[in-house]
């Protein structure tokens, strides 16, 4: 199973703008990988959206989902 993750921000520093997974299940799963291949996402504060949604639990994955990695945001 293939995960598109697209990273914004200053999370692009860490891991780029956009990077491929395979066989990731779930966003717990997901986030494991991401911190074993880019130590510093472990101590940077972001949230995850899956297929244009925000996630706050453990969210299953399917073939092709899109991922994205957000970092803080304020607008005024």
């Amino acid at each position: 199973m293939t995960v598109n993750i697209i990273i914004f921000g200053r999370l692009t520093d860490i891991a780029g703008r956009a990077l491929t997974l395979e066989n990731v299940a779930d966003t717990n799963q997901l986030v494991k990988e991401l911190h074993i291949l880019y130590p510093d996402l472990a101590d940077a504060k972001y949230v995850i959206a899956v297929d244009k949604k925000v996630v706050n639990e453990n969210t299953t994955l399917t073939e092709n989902s899109i991922v994205a990695l957000l970092p803080p945001f304020s607008g005024g």
